[in-house]
């Protein structure tokens, strides 16, 4: 049986630079989708598509990622790992206090993670850029509803301890196994 692991945190906080560790070292990941999304609006004009429209960014990443598990599904692999997973987009709307009727736990019932780590926020890596805007402040709160979305439908969280890529790395795979 597959397993299907969940990396989260805010942003800014080393999901992605582990993610790119793990593949080094031969374990199958999906990466994020999102910063595809956010360029993809910007080729039609609209420089932050979650910032003007949130619902409709919230929707293209919803079906993005569906589509992401149900492939991940269909790989040989004994585990596979996430850069992010769709309770996620229940945080950031959460986040930006966005009203919705986003059915989540529906789109749930056949959507099943197995474990979920969650990177907190470290302001000594923390930076911004074209697709990453958030303050360390607002990565923070993001940090609060990632932990309380994922708590809210029934996982545990395990946090990933501060140090290098490797020695993270070597904590989520220990873990894991």
């Amino acid at each position: 049986m597959q397993k299907k692991i969940i990396i989260t945190g805010g942003p800014s906080t080393g999901k992605s630079s582990l993610i790119e560790n793990l593949k080094v070292k031969g374990y199958f990941c999906m990466e994020e989708v999102s910063r595809k999304v956010t360029l993809e609006a910007r080729k039609k004009g609209i420089e932050h598509l979650f910032i003007s429209s949130p619902i409709i960014f919230s929707e293209i990443l919803m079906e993005k990622r569906v589509i992401q598990y149900h492939q991940a599904e269909k790989q040989a692999e004994s585990i596979v790992f996430f850069d992010r997973g769709i309770i996620d987009i229940h945080a950031y709307l959460n986040f930006s206090k966005t009203k919705h009727n986003i059915d989540f736990n529906s789109i749930l019932k056949d959507i099943a993670y197995d474990q979920v780590f969650i990177c907190p926020p470290w302001k000594e890596i923390h930076q911004t850029d074209n697709e990453r805007y958030e303050s360390f402040e607002e990565a923070s709160l993001i940090h609060t509803e990632l932990m309380e979305s994922y708590l809210e439908k029934g996982y545990s969280v395990i946090d990933v301890p501060f140090g290098s890529v490797e020695e993270r790395t070597n904590f989520i795979t220990n873990k894991v196994f």
